[in-house]
């Protein structure tokens, strides 16, 4: 994965160009945020962001079904539609804080079974989506979740370089492209969290668990939290 250029993947040749050219209007809804009832917050450049999705999306889509952090998602049988899962900001508290490693997840599924992804980090001009060639770097750094407990981190990170970067879909590009050797949230994290990043992961060759079972690619509902792990 490199720096931004033009593909032929479908999320990504749709998606990334209208973000990009609505990022000075993004960023500068940093400070409208409020807290939700499970104490994150939303901004209003989460809400442009999941706008300028939906409408791409509704536009070439129209019969699908989207499941997004900030909708009221309801329990859907998907049957044989398409279905689109989507963090329009991972890292709220990333962006609102005036860091630029915040992104956007989108994983596309039809009938069950997954077809495309992307993992996009607008401000910092990094996107890489499925069935894209990357270089892969060597590293012995592993990240974890910024969820965790200061107790979760003083046991998990014995004899081990770690890194945490609050953000989800930087820290998916991280260990896809080997700047991590693994990458994991024993706490738990939502399907529009991970579901790109755990399918990009498998179709890089690495290792992906959830909740303690192998991963391969199937569709998961929003319907709870899963705990995974993603390693070389």
């Amino acid at each position: 994965m490199s720096n931004i250029t033009e593909s032929t993947n479908c999320l990504k040749s749709l998606i990334v160009s209208p973000i990009k050219s609505r990022i000075t209007e993004i960023t500068r809804l940093r400070a409208t945020r409020v807290e939700k009832e499970d104490n994150s917050y939303v901004t209003e450049g989460d809400l442009l962001v999941q706008e300028i999705i939906l409408n791409v999306i509704c536009e070439k889509y129209k019969e699908s079904i989207i499941i997004s952090e900030e909708l009221k998602n309801e329990t859907l049988d998907i049957g044989n539609k398409d279905v689109f899962v989507i963090d329009p900001i991972d890292g709220t508290e990333n962006f609102t804080s005036g860091f630029p490693e915040w992104g956007v997840s989108v994983a596309h599924y039809k009938c069950g079974s997954h077809v495309d992804s992307l993992l996009f980090c607008p401000e910092m001009n990094l996107a890489i989506g499925s069935n894209e060639s990357i270089i892969r770097h060597q590293s012995r750094v592993r990240g974890l979740s910024s969820s965790l407990s200061m107790e979760d981190l003083i046991s998990a990170t014995q004899g081990y370089e770690y890194r945490i970067l609050g953000c989800c879909v930087y820290n998916m590009i991280s260990v896809i492209r080997g700047s991590f050797c693994a990458f994991e949230n024993p706490k738990g994290a939502n399907s529009w969290d991970i579901l790109a990043g755990l399918n990009i992961a498998l179709e890089h060759g690495l290792s992906v668990v959830v909740n303690n079972k192998e991963y391969k690619g199937e569709y998961l509902p929003h319907t709870q939290k899963y705990c995974f792990k993603i390693e070389e």
